[in-house]
């Protein structure tokens, strides 16, 4: 049987070998134009200035910004300036001001530290660029088939309008000479401030540590079969329905924190301070790598430990947003893309730098690449990789206006 007559009797062999010629031509037309598309943004975004609008509250933050500026001016004559934010609200009320006023091509914010309620409310109101993360040749590193939390921000799709920057959880630590056995659980803390009083407090709302403690809280008093209410959108029923029992271990709790409840730390860096100074004993963070280079740089006792609550730890991602309007869109991009890259984020997750936990998926990354990551001696105050606290999702975006609303009218007069 000659080779043509053969084929003719195969259709189906014949249909194979054409979709995957057509599936070929598609991944190289398809990386062609992603090759393309990025030399574009190379082009175009180099030579600039971009400005981008970050909390500014951390000097350790702040130093790794100031690291980004410097690499990103080298790598592409692009001039960072880190605007400082105490409240990312902030930059969402510039971005909105400027849509207000018909500024469609030139504002002021060509990048932003983002997520949660703000996310949406800048995505409610189309004030963010669509469809470009994704298209960052580092966000691959991520590995977001296998980790979706990647495209998600407190649940809701990010559809390429974030990019993934670190990732978090609320860890608590503590001072060793001071408590032996720490709370691991929220019943367990409010007896144990019932005990030591004076001894614990969490910044004040909109404060996001502060926001943090009572969502966990607010997760850990809500029945499990209710559960799935937080992670919808709000509802003057289900908010009834919930809230009250967070208001009820409040008023319990407040009487026994530090200056009685009466008056609340306004950060979680003044947080930090109280138990550098012995006047805390027990505190919180989002971010466990932070305590560990807190007492290296001894703003922190050495006698300062970590530790996750064993009835779970509230986690989340951060990213960074382009506006819809932003003047350095593909500098914005050239910025976003070197934050992802491996030496961004191995430095970045050094306790010695600021202890960020990296976003970058390391299974994927060469072995020379995963040792930037890894620490040979790990701090006596770090917390335990095999600790098995609990995963607790962040509920829907919109509890956070809710709950920081009724707070401050229960207790931010006091």
């Amino acid at each position: 049987m000659t080779t043509s007559n053969y084929l003719l009797l195969q259709p189906k062999r014949i249909k194979h070998y054409a979709l995957v010629f057509i599936a070929m031509l598609s991944f190289i037309f398809s990386s062609n134009s992603a090759a393309k598309n990025w030399q574009t943004v190379l082009d175009n975004g180099q030579n600039h200035s971009v400005y981008f609008h970050a909390w500014g509250g951390d000097p350790q933050i702040n130093a790794y910004i100031q690291w980004l500026a410097q690499q990103v001016k080298q790598q592409y004559n692009i001039d960072l300036h880190h605007i400082k934010l105490t409240d990312t609200s902030e930059a969402v009320s510039r971005v909105l001001a400027e849509k207000s006023a018909g500024n469609h091509s030139e504002g002021k914010v060509d990048l932003i530290w983002i997520n949660g309620a703000n996310f949406a409310a800048m995505a409610k109101h189309g004030l963010l660029t669509p469809n470009w993360a994704t298209k960052l040749p580092n966000f691959s590193l991520t590995n977001p088939a296998k980790n979706p939390a990647m495209s998600l921000d407190f649940g809701v799709p990010t559809q390429g309008m974030e990019s993934p920057w670190g990732q978090a959880a609320l860890t608590f630590y503590y001072d060793s000479v001071a408590i032996t056995s720490p709370p691991k659980t929220l019943t367990q803390l409010l007896t144990w401030s019932t005990q030591h009083k004076g001894r614990f407090t969490y910044p004040k709302p909109p404060d996001f540590i502060g926001v943090s403690f009572l969502k966990y809280a607010l997760i850990s008093l809500t029945p499990a079969s209710l559960q799935a209410k937080l992670y919808q959108p709000v509802t003057k029923q289900n908010s009834t329905l919930l809230l009250p029992k967070l208001w009820q271990f409040l008023d319990t709790l407040h009487p026994n924190l530090w200056r009685a409840g009466q008056h609340f730390v306004s950060s979680s860096t003044a947080l930090r301070r109280l138990m550098g100074d012995t006047e805390l004993s027990l505190a919180m963070t989002f971010s466990a790598p932070e305590v560990p280079a807190a007492v290296t740089r001894f703003d922190l006792p050495t006698s300062i430990r970590s530790y996750a609550m064993s009835d779970g730890s509230l986690s989340n991602i951060h990213f960074v947003a382009i506006p819809y309007n932003a003047a350095h869109t593909d500098s914005a991009k050239l910025l976003a893309n070197f934050m992802l890259s491996v030496n961004a984020q191995a430095k970045k997750q050094r306790p010695t730098t600021w202890g960020d936990n990296t976003v970058l998926d390391l299974s994927i990354l060469a072995a020379d690449q995963v040792t930037q990551f890894q620490l040979s001696n790990p701090h006596p105050s770090s917390l335990a990789p095999n600790h098995n606290s609990p995963a607790l999702a962040e509920p829907h975006p919109s509890w956070v206006k809710v709950i920081e609303q009724q707070w401050l009218e229960r207790y931010g007069a006091q």
